[in-house]
């Protein structure tokens, strides 16, 4: 009979701990998921850049320095291949199209331009799913984060090679100018 209860109860600790496993690989997967999301979001972002900086050159032909850091940022974002390393070059092409904004403030007739208005709207557009992706993508990343370190999956975790992920986090020097107050001019 007691052979009986410790094997029952060793099946329900291997039961537990495989459940724990399972979790975290599935966690693990939808954290995956939820870049592949990004990704995708981040691939039409790519293919309109081209077409956002051709309009503009039309217009601006002296800011190459703005287009050189864009098409660059663009470059090294279509070739990163982990996922941190595609952050980074996001975060990178973010700034670079943030400058290229500033750059627009000086030609009016391009803001009326009508080709450069269906882009602008484009890329809004992504840049709004963007935003909500990376949402989800945080939110998974926290998901698994949790469950990485704390008691008791965090013992599989470790024992399995599961660690804690980094957040898709705005650098510190974008930070800085979103935490100043946009300037409104009439």
């Amino acid at each position: 009979m007691t052979g009986i209860i410790v094997l029952a109860v060793v099946v329900l600790l291997a039961l537990w701990a495989i459940s724990i496993y399972n979790n975290l690989v599935k966690l693990r997967n939808n954290r995956e998921n939820a870049f592949a999301n990004i990704d995708v979001q981040l691939k039409q972002r790519y293919d309109l850049v081209p077409q956002l900086v051709g309009t503009v050159k039309g217009y601006a032909e002296h800011e190459k320095e703005v287009f050189q850091r864009v098409t660059e940022a663009r470059a090294a974002a279509m070739s990163a291949t982990t996922i941190n390393d595609k952050m980074a070059a996001d975060n990178a092409l973010t700034s670079a199209l943030a400058g290229l904004k500033v750059s627009l403030e000086a030609y009016p007739e391009l803001k009326a331009n009508q080709n450069f208005l269906q882009l602008q709207g484009e890329i809004a557009d992504i840049e709004n799913k963007l935003a909500a992706v990376r949402r989800y993508f945080n939110s998974a990343t926290r998901e698994l984060n949790n469950a990485v370190q704390t008691f008791p999956s965090n013992l599989f975790a470790n024992m399995f090679g599961f660690k804690k992920e980094p957040m898709y986090e705005v650098p510190q020097e974008q930070r800085d100018s979103y935490e100043k107050a946009p300037e409104v001019k009439f």
